[in-house]
């Protein structure tokens, strides 16, 4: 028979993290345990305050639910979770765990040890000094895919992009950008023109989600492809991602697994971008190093060639140990 605890867990940031929306300096997650006979699988709710759908006051509650509901299966939980992807994917990963053991939840070439996924490089945002020492380092380690977090100070993040694509043409470092909703449209309008002069990749979220009509008419013709990321954000339903999706028509969608509704509600998120020729990649979202080893083992399932955008564990002082390391830009798995 099945039972299942959870705990609370804080991470602690080695260096605050800066986005569009602010700094972070800690992160809150959740560990899930089941046990069944003598096996035990554990997984990550990877809640992200102000940003998943299901940050509300009731969400211990609902994983205390989960808990004492969890002998039973699969569709019925899932029917109840649906409206807590950060839950289900807890769910999710702690079931594959259990079922295939040791830190394993998708087997593959990947687990094996024998390939690995190439990651795009982050960079946070700071001040010039800053964002330049990490792009640096990015590319000392020989990336050459690397994502900016914009949106706080355009003009200084756009000499910036300058100074780099002056560096290094585009067939040399694809340079990829995340507002996180960042500018209001007619800003958008003339950033994805400045960001195409530039050769930019691409564009996350360039503004607030929400505004379906207006991303619609951004994603029409732009300068500079765009990717949806917020937007997917707390749409569950399929029918819901068919509409949004049909209506928007983006270049991308940006997948976080946590955010997204697990690995079951990515499937389905990829096979209707794919139905409509919508490229795509998946993104961790500051899990721990227990819910990145999920993510990057489902990743590499998915065979998708684009870099993806997977952490390194690296951003804690307080991680958990990891199987996963760092080769350049390649993440691979210690066996």
């Amino acid at each position: 028979m099945k039972t299942a605890t959870f705990q609370p867990y804080t991470l602690i940031f080695k260096t605050p993290g800066g986005t569009s929306r602010g700094v972070m300096h800690t992160k809150e997650t959740y560990l899930l345990t089941i046990q069944e006979d003598d096996k035990k699988g554990i997984g990550e709710c990877a809640l992200f305050r102000g940003l998943s759908s299901d940050d509300i006051p009731e969400y211990e509650e609902k994983l205390q639910w989960l808990c004492e509901n969890i002998h039973q299966d699969f569709d019925f939980l899932k029917e109840h979770l649906r409206a807590f992807p950060s839950i289900w994917i807890g769910y999710e990963q702690a079931l594959n765990n259990l079922h295939n053991g040791g830190d394993i939840y998708f087997h593959s070439e990947f687990t094996s040890g024998h390939k690995a996924i190439k990651i795009n490089g982050l960079i946070w945002m700071g001040d010039e000094a800053f964002m330049q020492k990490q792009i640096e380092e990015k590319l000392d380690l020989g990336f050459d895919c690397i994502k900016l977090k914009i949106g706080t100070h355009w003009a200084a993040e756009k000499q910036i992009l300058k100074n780099l694509r002056n560096e290094y043409p585009a067939e040399k470092l694809e340079i990829r950008v995340d507002a996180n909703g960042a500018f209001t449209f007619d800003e958008a309008k003339i950033v994805l023109e400045e960001l195409a002069s530039l050769n930019i990749h691409s564009i996350e979220q360039p503004i607030k989600a929400g505004n379906i009509s207006k991303m619609r008419e951004l994603c029409l013709a732009p300068a500079t492809p765009i990717a949806l990321d917020e937007e997917l954000i707390g749409v569950t339903k399929i029918s819901e991602k068919e509409q949004l999706l049909e209506t928007i028509r983006p270049q991308y969608i940006i997948l976080k697994p946590s955010l997204a509704g697990g690995f079951s509600g990515c499937d389905e998120w990829i096979s209707i971008a794919e139905r409509l020729k919508i490229n795509w990649w998946i993104t961790s979202a500051l899990e721990s190093n227990i819910g990145l080893n999920a993510i990057a083992q489902y990743t590499f399932t998915k065979n998708n060639p684009l870099p993806q955008g997977l952490g390194t564990g690296a951003l804690f002082t307080n991680n958990f140990e990891s199987s996963l390391i760092l080769t350049g830009d390649l993440l691979q798995k210690k066996v």
